[in-house]
């Protein structure tokens, strides 16, 4: 009793007394390097920082857009949509709710952060968990900003666009199938998200915003940063030696996908600066980073359960691989 009365005092509590957040840090930063900017520059006056400056600047200027345009409009449907929405607009068919789930997220702008909340949201609202899970890997590789922003990152294949939602869509739709033969109900957690539920919508919009902001604008930054680093750092001799094998290859780029943590909306484009590496191997990529990487089995083992996640996450990747693999032999 004691808990959730603190709960509901934090919530009720104006935001503007909580002081300064991260989203206000992070601001202060960006401001501090524009003015700073010339000081900046001669510290990085070497060939090498120099290089690692444009891509991971590249990276961030053709990403944030996406980015903050996802974010907004994800915070817009989890707030000022009605969850009972979705429960009403899927077949009651489980088998049959599962695709029709998946190809939901098409109408879902928003990134992985935002869809592992709204999943959980569903399987509250009486949506089967199968589903649920089935939009929760859609969503994040189908929406039409993702499919945008790959188009973007991609502009002289346009078949890659194709190959990421066809591939993102099979494995959503064979994950909740396999649900609904293996899963339990027992290994899912209800989530409980107190800044969205019973707050002011005004006050739950910029709450999901922060939020998302945070965990994805984050991840966005350490994302730049390590693909900057690979292209400086590591010799391109090892890069090539690895692009050569195939299968060696594909196992690189999915395993750094997971590490990696990039959101959805701008992964493209750091798939695009591994030009290394083959179409099917970045195909690999984009299709395992929105649905496992290390961000997304932290916030499900905290919204679902550890048990969930601990047989989720492994067969995800797994199917992930087989099918991203299997459509970039046949369509790039």
């Amino acid at each position: 009793m004691t808990e959730t009365r603190t709960v509901e005092r934090e919530v009720e509590r104006p935001w503007r007394a909580r002081g300064i957040g991260s989203v206000e840090v992070l601001a202060a930063l960006l401001v501090l390097v524009v003015v700073f900017r010339g000081p900046l520059s001669g510290l990085v006056s070497g060939e090498r920082p120099q290089t690692w400056t444009t891509v991971f600047v590249s990276v961030l200027v053709q990403a944030v857009p996406f980015l903050v345009f996802g974010v907004l409009l994800s915070a817009v449907i989890a707030v000022f949509v009605p969850r009972s929405f979705w429960a009403r607009a899927l077949p009651r068919h489980p088998a049959l709710a599962v695709p029709a789930a998946s190809v939901a997220g098409v109408v879902l702008p928003g990134c992985e952060c935002g869809s592992v909340p709204i999943a959980g949201s569903l399987i509250r609202r009486g949506v089967t968990p199968a589903a649920a899970l089935a939009f929760l890997l859609a969503a994040p590789a189908v929406n039409p900003i993702v499919l945008t922003a790959t188009a973007v990152a991609f502009p002289d294949d346009p078949a890659m666009v194709v190959a990421r939602g066809g591939a993102s869509l099979v494995v959503a739709v064979l994950m909740g199938w396999l649900w609904l033969r293996l899963g339990r109900a027992e290994w899912i957690k209800l989530p409980h998200r107190p800044d969205l539920d019973g707050a002011p919508r005004g006050r739950a919009f910029w709450s999901s915003c922060r939020h998302d902001v945070v965990h994805a604008g984050g991840f966005l930054v350490l994302g730049a940063a390590a693909a900057a680093t690979i292209n400086v750092i590591v010799p391109e001799a090892w890069l090539q030696t690895l692009a050569s094998r195939p299968v060696l290859s594909v196992l690189a780029l999915a395993v750094l996908a997971v590490l990696l943590s990039i959101c959805s909306e701008a992964d493209a484009f750091v798939a695009a600066s591994l030009s290394q590496f083959s179409l099917t191997s970045r195909l690999v990529f984009l299709v395992v980073g929105p649905m496992v990487d290390l961000k997304l089995i932290s916030m499900q083992a905290g919204v679902f359960g550890r048990r969930f996640t601990a047989r989720f996450a492994p067969v995800t990747f797994a199917v992930a691989v087989l099918v991203g693999s299997a459509t970039g032999v046949m369509l790039l």
